[in-house]
């Protein structure tokens, strides 16, 4: 089953191969055309791990969108390139157009810190409070959204000064010891939790698509029981297959693994 990956603060113009929005919005169309159907990851994930026969249909995916900035949820005027339709509202346009009911849900796997958004906010981004977690809750009670960790902090080189532990930034695979384990992923979904419960507080996905040994091979398998997490997310640009490890799950990038509508539908042809 592929898993697809936008990032709202993907904004570099208003076409397709520049703007994540204008992406998804198109390629909803296609997946309704081709005749596939979006299913919720969160419960994808319960059934995969119940070991349902029918975890996923035939032709079925899922969507995700990543770090959670405001864009994901409101429309905000781009200081470049004008209004953006959020992504959760391109979802809510496919659901709301066509003739027959159509479903669509995504789950966000958010930065989780408070402190880190708004400081990558005023220096990062656009300083005008765009990476909120006041939309998170609504979200996740609204049907069509799951809210997931993407870490404490990204580990994310503006950040370092918010940091505890010492580490190489600007990359997940420094975090290879059970202390910045706790600090990145424990951490962050307990107040996740806390936030937003929801289904999704049970998945985390990788800042960068970056996975290691050490949190695949040891500090997931040993301790997801106790800060509850069930699975989580890599980048490897595949469909999510039977016998993948549940801690280095794979997902397609928007930008990366596709580029234009005539890709996207190659891609899919070829799942």
């Amino acid at each position: 089953m592929p898993i697809l990956t936008y990032h709202g603060v993907n904004i570099a113009g208003n076409d397709y191969a520049s703007n994540d929005h204008v992406a998804l919005a198109s390629d909803l169309e296609t997946i309704d055309r081709l005749g596939w159907r979006i299913v919720p990851l969160p419960g994808v994930v319960a059934r995969w791990l119940a070991g349902e026969p029918q975890w996923t249909g035939e032709r079925t995916l899922a969507i995700t969108f990543d770090d959670g900035t405001d864009f994901d949820w409101r429309d905000l005027p781009h200081p470049a390139h004008g209004l953006q339709r959020s992504l959760y509202n391109c979802l809510a346009d496919f659901r709301g157009a066509g003739p027959r009911p159509r479903d669509a849900h995504a789950t966000a796997f958010v930065v989780v810190s408070r402190a880190t958004r708004e400081h990558i906010d005023r220096v990062g981004l656009a300083n005008r409070g765009w990476w909120t977690d006041s939309w998170w809750a609504a979200a996740a009670a609204s049907g069509h959204a799951a809210i997931a960790s993407h870490s404490w902090d990204h580990n994310h080189e503006q950040a370092e000064h918010l940091m505890g532990r010492r580490r190489a930034t600007g990359t997940f695979r420094s975090i290879d010891s059970y202390e910045l384990a706790e600090e990145e992923i424990a951490r962050a979904t307990a107040h996740l939790r806390r936030v937003a419960p929801n289904p999704g507080d049970r998945l985390f996905a990788y800042p960068y698509g970056e996975s290691n040994d050490y949190l695949v091979r040891d500090y997931f398998p040993r301790n997801h029981v106790r800060i509850g997490v069930d699975a989580a997310f890599a980048d490897g640009a595949r469909p999510m297959s039977r016998g993948d490890d549940r801690w280095n799950l794979p997902r397609f990038i928007c930008g990366r693994d596709w580029s234009s509508p005539r890709e996207f539908e190659s891609l899919l042809a070829t799942i």
